[in-house]
Protein backbone atom coordinates (compact mmCIF):
# COMPACT_ATOMS: atom_id res chain seq x y z
CA UNK A 1 0.00 0.00 0.00
CA UNK A 2 1.30 3.34 -1.15
CA UNK A 3 0.63 6.97 0.33
CA UNK A 4 0.54 9.48 -2.59
CA UNK A 5 1.30 13.18 -1.68
CA UNK A 6 0.35 16.12 -4.08
CA UNK A 7 0.87 19.51 -2.50
CA UNK A 8 2.79 20.92 -5.25
CA UNK A 9 -0.48 22.81 -7.18
CA UNK A 10 -3.16 24.68 -5.81
CA UNK A 11 -5.14 21.44 -4.16
CA UNK A 12 -3.81 19.60 -1.29
CA UNK A 13 -4.14 16.11 -2.37
CA UNK A 14 -3.76 12.20 -0.84
CA UNK A 15 -4.20 8.87 -1.83
CA UNK A 16 -3.61 5.38 -0.97
CA UNK A 17 -2.53 3.36 -3.73
CA UNK A 18 -2.66 -0.32 -4.20
CA UNK A 19 -1.96 -2.62 -7.22
CA UNK A 20 -3.21 -0.03 -9.34
CA UNK A 21 -6.02 1.03 -7.63
CA UNK A 22 -7.25 3.69 -5.58
CA UNK A 23 -8.35 2.94 -2.00
CA UNK A 24 -9.16 6.04 -0.32
CA UNK A 25 -8.22 9.84 -1.21
CA UNK A 26 -8.72 13.34 -0.25
CA UNK A 27 -8.68 16.18 -2.44
CA UNK A 28 -9.22 19.99 -1.70
CA UNK A 29 -8.55 22.91 -3.79
CA UNK A 30 -6.62 25.03 -0.98
CA UNK A 31 -4.38 27.66 -2.96
CA UNK A 32 -2.40 28.33 0.11
CA UNK A 33 -2.39 26.25 3.32
CA UNK A 34 -0.92 23.11 2.43
CA UNK A 35 1.26 22.78 5.69
CA UNK A 36 -1.84 23.00 8.15
CA UNK A 37 -4.26 20.68 5.79
CA UNK A 38 -1.55 17.87 4.83
CA UNK A 39 -1.03 16.28 7.97
CA UNK A 40 -5.14 16.09 9.24
CA UNK A 41 -5.83 14.99 5.80
CA UNK A 42 -3.80 12.46 5.90
CA UNK A 43 -4.46 11.63 9.33
CA UNK A 44 -7.50 10.95 8.91
CA UNK A 45 -7.73 8.98 5.36
CA UNK A 46 -5.39 6.73 6.53
CA UNK A 47 -7.75 5.75 10.03
CA UNK A 48 -4.58 3.60 11.46
CA UNK A 49 -3.59 2.47 8.44
CA UNK A 50 0.29 2.05 7.65
CA UNK A 51 1.50 2.37 3.61
CA UNK A 52 4.72 0.43 2.76
CA UNK A 53 5.88 3.07 0.75
CA UNK A 54 5.50 6.91 0.20
CA UNK A 55 5.12 8.86 -3.30
CA UNK A 56 5.54 12.42 -3.62
CA UNK A 57 5.18 15.48 -5.81
CA UNK A 58 8.81 17.26 -6.45
CA UNK A 59 7.40 19.78 -8.55
CA UNK A 60 7.51 21.94 -10.62
CA UNK A 61 5.10 23.86 -9.05
CA UNK A 62 4.24 26.19 -5.90
CA UNK A 63 8.13 26.77 -4.17
CA UNK A 64 6.38 26.43 -0.59
CA UNK A 65 3.83 23.80 -1.73
CA UNK A 66 6.67 21.88 -2.95
CA UNK A 67 8.85 22.10 0.08
CA UNK A 68 6.08 20.96 2.73
CA UNK A 69 4.92 18.24 0.44
CA UNK A 70 8.85 16.87 0.35
CA UNK A 71 9.54 17.50 3.84
CA UNK A 72 6.43 15.50 5.18
CA UNK A 73 7.21 12.37 3.00
CA UNK A 74 10.87 12.80 4.14
CA UNK A 75 9.24 12.26 7.67
CA UNK A 76 6.91 10.07 7.32
CA UNK A 77 10.04 7.79 5.57
CA UNK A 78 11.98 8.21 8.65
CA UNK A 79 9.25 7.43 11.34
CA UNK A 80 7.54 4.62 9.42
CA UNK A 81 11.01 3.13 8.22
CA UNK A 82 9.64 2.80 4.15
CA UNK A 83 10.74 3.72 1.17
CA UNK A 84 10.36 7.08 -1.00
CA UNK A 85 10.09 7.96 -4.36
CA UNK A 86 9.11 11.26 -6.25
CA UNK A 87 7.22 12.19 -9.50
CA UNK A 88 6.52 15.66 -11.75
CA UNK A 89 3.56 17.26 -11.50
CA UNK A 90 3.38 17.47 -15.30
CA UNK A 91 3.95 13.97 -15.97
CA UNK A 92 0.79 13.50 -13.23
CA UNK A 93 -1.20 16.03 -15.00
CA UNK A 94 -0.77 14.55 -18.65
CA UNK A 95 -1.52 10.88 -17.19
CA UNK A 96 -4.81 12.32 -15.78
CA UNK A 97 -5.59 14.09 -18.93
CA UNK A 98 -4.77 11.11 -21.05
CA UNK A 99 -5.55 10.42 -24.66
CA UNK A 100 -2.38 11.03 -26.58
CA UNK A 101 0.06 12.96 -27.26
CA UNK A 102 -0.57 15.96 -24.70
CA UNK A 103 1.62 19.22 -23.22
CA UNK A 104 1.43 20.30 -20.14
CA UNK A 105 1.61 23.99 -19.33
CA UNK A 106 2.24 25.45 -15.80
CA UNK A 107 1.80 29.07 -14.58
CA UNK A 108 5.55 29.97 -13.11
CA UNK A 109 7.00 32.59 -11.74
CA UNK A 110 7.78 36.25 -13.33
CA UNK A 111 5.00 35.56 -16.20
CA UNK A 112 6.58 32.35 -17.35
CA UNK A 113 5.43 28.66 -18.15
CA UNK A 114 6.82 25.41 -17.33
CA UNK A 115 6.06 23.18 -20.53
CA UNK A 116 6.75 19.38 -21.29
CA UNK A 117 4.89 17.52 -24.36
CA UNK A 118 4.09 13.78 -23.26
CA UNK A 119 3.10 10.74 -25.19
CA UNK A 120 1.40 7.67 -24.36
CA UNK A 121 1.40 3.94 -24.34
CA UNK A 122 3.26 4.25 -22.27
CA UNK A 123 3.29 7.66 -21.01
CA UNK A 124 6.94 9.43 -21.65
CA UNK A 125 8.42 12.43 -21.72
CA UNK A 126 9.04 13.71 -25.48
CA UNK A 127 10.84 17.08 -24.44
CA UNK A 128 12.68 18.19 -21.52
CA UNK A 129 10.75 20.36 -19.09
CA UNK A 130 11.17 24.15 -19.96
CA UNK A 131 10.26 27.64 -18.09
CA UNK A 132 9.53 29.87 -21.30
CA UNK A 133 7.12 33.20 -21.29
CA UNK A 134 4.03 32.07 -23.27
CA UNK A 135 5.49 33.46 -26.79
CA UNK A 136 8.51 31.48 -26.48
CA UNK A 137 6.47 28.44 -25.34
CA UNK A 138 3.87 29.61 -28.48
CA UNK A 139 7.70 28.38 -30.68
CA UNK A 140 8.43 25.19 -29.42
CA UNK A 141 5.31 23.25 -28.16
CA UNK A 142 3.31 21.90 -31.35
CA UNK A 143 0.78 19.40 -29.63
CA UNK A 144 -2.23 20.48 -30.24
CA UNK A 145 -3.71 19.29 -26.75
CA UNK A 146 -2.30 21.63 -23.79
CA UNK A 147 -3.36 20.81 -19.99
CA UNK A 148 -2.37 22.68 -16.71
CA UNK A 149 -2.96 25.85 -15.02
CA UNK A 150 -0.75 27.62 -18.34
CA UNK A 151 -2.40 25.92 -20.83
CA UNK A 152 -5.23 29.07 -21.73
CA UNK A 153 -2.25 31.50 -21.54
CA UNK A 154 -0.26 29.24 -23.98
CA UNK A 155 -2.86 28.40 -26.50
CA UNK A 156 -3.58 32.28 -26.47
CA UNK A 157 -0.54 32.62 -27.34
CA UNK A 158 -0.18 30.22 -30.30
CA UNK A 159 -3.78 31.15 -31.43
CA UNK A 160 -5.19 27.84 -32.00
CA UNK A 161 -4.90 24.54 -29.88
CA UNK A 162 -7.14 22.87 -26.92
CA UNK A 163 -6.94 24.17 -23.51
CA UNK A 164 -7.33 21.46 -20.66
CA UNK A 165 -8.39 21.83 -17.23
CA UNK A 166 -5.72 20.06 -15.39
CA UNK A 167 -4.29 20.21 -12.00
CA UNK A 168 -2.17 17.76 -10.12
CA UNK A 169 -4.21 15.12 -8.50
CA UNK A 170 -2.72 12.38 -6.06
CA UNK A 171 -4.65 9.50 -7.30
CA UNK A 172 -3.73 9.73 -10.98
CA UNK A 173 -0.16 8.73 -9.76
CA UNK A 174 -1.11 5.33 -10.07
CA UNK A 175 -0.86 5.75 -13.90
CA UNK A 176 2.45 6.75 -13.87
CA UNK A 177 5.11 4.21 -15.47
CA UNK A 178 7.58 3.35 -13.09
CA UNK A 179 10.57 5.17 -14.51
CA UNK A 180 8.22 7.96 -14.12
CA UNK A 181 7.51 7.36 -10.50
CA UNK A 182 10.77 6.80 -9.29
CA UNK A 183 12.17 9.85 -8.79
CA UNK A 184 14.90 11.03 -6.60
CA UNK A 185 13.00 12.79 -3.92
CA UNK A 186 14.32 16.08 -4.40
CA UNK A 187 12.55 19.27 -5.64
CA UNK A 188 11.90 20.03 -9.48
CA UNK A 189 12.05 23.91 -9.76
CA UNK A 190 11.78 24.21 -13.30
CA UNK A 191 14.20 27.06 -13.50
CA UNK A 192 17.52 28.72 -12.08
CA UNK A 193 17.16 30.81 -8.90
CA UNK A 194 15.72 34.65 -8.51
CA UNK A 195 18.64 34.88 -5.91
CA UNK A 196 22.18 35.64 -6.92
CA UNK A 197 25.67 35.10 -5.61
CA UNK A 198 27.72 37.60 -4.50
CA UNK A 199 30.83 37.74 -6.63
Amino acid sequence: MELVIETAGPACSVALIENGEVLDERHEVVGRGHAERLAPMIRDMLAGRRPSSVLVDCGPGSFTGVRVGLAAAQGLRIGWGVSLAGYSSCACIAAGAGGGEIAVALAGGHGQLFVQTFADDPLRSLDALRSLVPEEAAQVISSARVAGSGAAALVEARGWGEAVEGEPRAADARMLPLDLRSLLPVPIYGRAPDAKPIP
